[in-house]
C-alpha cells in the first residue's frame, strides 16, 4: 500500500454518528460502486471502514453521515485491536451490495411497513415484488427478501371481528381473491401457502429472509398446515377441517413448535405464539435487550447485533413478540424482554439459508393502529429497533467464512 492513502470511518457508536440510520445507505452505496468496505464488528458499535475517496466524502456530507478520516498507521492500530483474541471483535469484509427484495401489496395498505420505510430513508434501492413475481420463480433474481405484514394462513390477518364492514377490509378481500383465481387457485390459502412454499424453498436454496409483525407467525403456521384447512366459512367459504389442530405438522415451520391456533375468526390472533394478550408489560419499561454473541466464532449472529446500545424500546404489532418456549431448539433467540423472557429477535437456518423474525410492527410506533400516518424517519436517524432491520439488509454483503467447527 502506498504511504497516502487512507480510509473514511463511520464511526456507529452513540455519541459520534449523527444519522445511523443513513450510514447503512452509504455502506451499501460503496459496495454498489465496487469500492471495498468492512464492517468492524462491536468496535464503537459496529462502525464501517471505507476508502477514502473524495465522492465517498462528498456522499457522506450530502446525507448528514459521520465520518472520520484515518491515516493508514491509524487504520492498522484500528485492526490490530481488532485482531487481538482479548477482544470480542471481528473485522468482516463487505463483498457485493445483496440485491433486495420487498414482498408487499401493490395497492396502498391502511398501514406502513418499516422495512419499507428505512430502506426508502437510507436510499438502499430494492424492488417490490408480490404474488406473481413469486410464483413465477423470480425470487432466484434476488439475495435477500422482506416479508411485509402478512398473512400467509388465508384469513385476512384476521381483521373480521373489527373491519368486515369497512371499505378497505372488502375491497381487500376481493382483491385477493381475484388474484387467487387469476393465479389458478380456488382459493386463497391455497394460493398464499404456494407463495409461502416458494420462499421457504428461496430459503433453502440459500436466500436470506426477513420477516416481521404477522408475516413471521402466519408464515409459519401456513407451512405446518399444508394440506390442512383451518380457514372459517366467512374466510374460504367453507368449513374448517374438523380437528384440525392436532393435524398440524410443525417439521414444516421454521422457527415455531407446539403451537395452538387461535380458533374464533373474530379474534385478532393467529395463535399462541404471539405474546401480545399475554404480556402485562407498561409502555416504560418495555425494552428488549439484544445477546452478546462471540465476534470472532459466530459473526453472523454479532452482525445482526450490531448496535450502540444493548437495550431497545419494545414496540407493538398484531404479533408482537415471541413466547419462548414454542420456538424450536435450533433457533437462535437474539434479543428477549428480561421481564417475561419474550423473545423479540430470533434467527435460525434452513437448508443453505438464513432467516430472521422481528416481532412488532414499527421501532418507533410503541403501538400502531390501522390508519395511523407512517413515522417521519428524520425524526428518529439514530433509532436502535431500525438498525437491527439494516443490519439485516447488509449481512448478505459479508464474505461467507469457513465455519470454525
Amino acid at each position: 500500500m502506498g504511504t497516502k492513502a487512507s480510509f473514511i470511518l463511520l464511526p456507529m457508536d452513540d455519541n459520534s454518528q449523527q444519522n445511523h440510520l443513513k450510514a447503512y445507505g452509504i455502506t451499501f452505496w460503496c459496495l454498489e460502486k465496487n469500492y471495498k468496505a468492512s464492517w468492524l464488528l462491536n468496535y464503537r458499535g459496529g462502525s464501517f471502514l471505507l476508502p477514502d475517496v473524495s465522492e465517498i466524502r462528498k456522499e457522506c456530507q450530502i446525507r448528514g453521515v459521520s465520518f472520520e478520516i484515518l491515516s493508514d498507521s491509524e487504520e492498522e492500530k484500528i485492526l490490530a485491536v481488532i485482531s487481538s483474541p482479548s477482544q470480542n471483535m471481528e473485522t468482516v469484509i463487505l463483498e457485493k451490495a445483496p440485491k433486495i427484495a420487498v414482498y408487499t401489496p401493490k395497492g396502498k395498505k391502511p398501514w406502513d411497513d418499516a422495512v419499507t420505510l428505512v430502506l426508502t430513508y437510507a436510499e438502499i434501492p430494492f424492488t417490490a415484488i408480490y404474488d406473481e413475481e413469486v410464483l413465477s420463480d423470480q425470487l432466484v433474481l434476488y439475495d435477500w427478501l422482506h416479508l411485509h405484514h402478512e398473512d400467509f394462513t388465508g384469513q385476512y390477518g384476521k381483521f373480521f371481528g373489527a373491519y368486515r364492514n369497512v371499505p378497505w377490509y372488502i375491497e381487500q378481500k376481493n382483491e385477493a381473491e381475484e388474484l387467487a383465481i387469476k393465479l389458478g387457485y380456488k382459493k386463497v390459502s391455497q394460493e398464499k401457502l404456494a407463495v409461502a412454499n416458494k420462499i421457504k424453498n428461496f430459503v433453502i436454496g440459500g436466500g436470506f429472509m426477513f420477516a416481521m409483525c404477522s408475516a413471521t407467525d402466519s408464515f409459519d403456521i401456513a407451512l405446518a398446515a399444508d394440506g390442512v384447512d383451518i380457514c372459517e366459512p366467512m374466510f374460504d367459504g367453507d368449513q374448517s377441517e374438523a380437528n384440525y389442530q392436532s393435524k398440524m405438522n410443525y417439521g414444516n415451520s421454521f422457527a415455531f413448535k407446539d403451537f395452538i391456533l387461535e380458533r374464533r375468526p373474530e379474534k385478532y390472533e393467529f395463535s399462541d405464539i404471539d405474546m401480545t394478550e399475554k404480556r402485562r408489560i407498561p409502555m416504560d419499561k418495555d425494552y428488549f435487550t439484544l445477546m452478546e454473541f462471540s465476534a470472532k466464532w459466530d459473526p453472523v449472529s454479532s452482525m445482526l447485533c450490531q448496535n450502540h446500545t444493548q437495550l431497545v424500546k419494545g414496540f407493538m404489532g398484531q404479533t408482537t413478540s415471541f413466547d419462548a418456549a414454542l420456538i424450536k431448539s435450533n433457533v437462535l433467540i437474539m434479543g428477549s424482554c428480561e421481564l417475561n423472557g419474550e423473545a423479540r429477535y430470533i434467527h435460525g437456518e434452513k437448508g443453505k439459508g438464513m432467516f430472521t423474525f422481528f416481532g412488532g410492527h414499527d421501532p418507533e410506533d410503541f403501538q400502531h393502529h390501522v390508519g395511523d400516518s407512517p413515522t417521519v424517519l428524520d425524526l428518529h436517524p439514530n433509532s436502535p429497533g431500525y438498525r437491527l432491520i439494516l443490519n439485516n439488509v447488509l449481512f448478505p454483503a459479508a464474505r461467507k467464512k469457513k465455519q470454525k467447527t
